[in-house]
C-alpha cells in the first residue's frame, strides 16, 4: 500500500472520530468507528484511566522509530500507566499491521517484555490497555465478530453464499455478524454456525479482565519510514 494511500486511511479515521463526537449523546452505544480508540467518559476515576492509556500511548510514540527494541516501547507504557496508580494488562498489546492483516508481525508489549524484537519500515498499531484489576484478560462469550480463515469446501448452500460474500467482501479482514445479517437475513447466521464448525471461520470472543476490573484502551496507527515516524490517525 503506498504512502498517500495509508495517510488518507488515517485521516479518515480522524475524521470518523470527530464525527462521532458530534453525533454521540449520552446512553447512545458507541459501536465502531475506527482502528483510533478513545475513551468517552464522565465518572472521575474512569477518566483517569482514559487518561492513563493516553499518556502510555504518547510516551510509547516518542520511542518509535526504525530499529526501536519493542521492549522499550512495553517498558514506557507500564511505566506511565503504573505512575497513575493502575496496572498495563500483559496479555494484550499493539501490532504489526499490513494489507489484509490487521494483526500481523511483532506484538508490542504493554511491559517489558526482554524480547529483542524490533520495529522495521511498516504500519504498527500502538495500543496500550490500562486497567484498575489485576493487569490480565481472558476470553469471554462469543462477540459476534468474524474472521475469515479457511476457503474449503462445504455443502450447505447457505453456507457457501456466505462464505462467497465473505471471501469477496471482507477477505482476511474481520467482520461482524449483523453485517451478515442485512445481506441475507437472519437465514445468514445459520450459514455462519456452520461455517463455524466446519472451521471456515474463527469466533472472537469478548475478553474480559480477570479480576473484573474496567479496562481503558488508546490507540494510535503509525508509520515507520527511514528517517521518520507518522502518525497516520492523529
Amino acid at each position: 500500500m503506498s504512502k498517500e494511500k495509508i495517510l488518507k486511511a488515517g485521516k479518515i479515521a480522524s475524521e470518523a472520530k470527530e464525527y462521532a463526537r458530534k453525533i454521540i449523546k449520552k446512553g447512545m452505544p458507541l459501536l465502531e468507528i475506527a482502528d483510533k480508540i478513545e475513551g468517552l467518559e464522565n465518572n472521575e476515576e474512569n477518566k483517569k484511566l482514559i487518561q492513563a492509556s493516553k499518556e502510555a500511548l504518547d510516551n510509547s510514540i516518542k520511542l518509535a522509530k526504525e530499529k526501536t527494541q519493542v521492549r522499550f516501547m512495553g517498558k514506557a507504557i507500564q511505566e506511565t500507566i503504573e505512575s497513575h496508580g493502575f496496572s498495563a494488562v500483559v496479555n494484550l498489546g499493539g501490532h504489526g499491521v499490513t494489507h489484509y492483516q490487521v494483526h500481523s508481525g511483532i506484538m508490542i508489549p504493554n511491559f517489558d517484555n526482554k524480547k529483542n524484537d524490533s520495529l522495521e519500515i511498516g504500519q504498527y498499531a500502538i495500543e496500550p490497555f490500562a486497567t484498575n484489576g489485576n493487569g490480565k484478560v481472558h476470553d469471554g462469550k462469543p462477540s459476534g465478530i468474524y474472521e475469515l480463515k479457511s476457503g474449503k469446501n462445504i455443502r450447505s448452500p447457505i453456507a457457501r453464499e456466505v462464505l462467497e460474500f465473505i471471501a469477496e467482501e471482507y477477505n482476511t479482514l474481520p467482520f461482524a455478524s449483523r453485517w451478515i445479517v442485512k445481506k441475507f437475513g437472519t437465514k445468514g447466521l445459520i450459514g455462519l454456525k456452520q461455517l463455524q464448525e466446519n472451521g471456515n471461520l474463527h469466533h472472537y470472543a469478548v475478553l474480559m479482565e480477570t479480576s473484573k476490573g474496567i479496562v481503558s484502551q488508546a490507540e494510535h496507527t503509525i508509520l515507520i519510514e527511514k528517517d521518520n515516524t507518522i502518525v497516520t490517525t492523529e
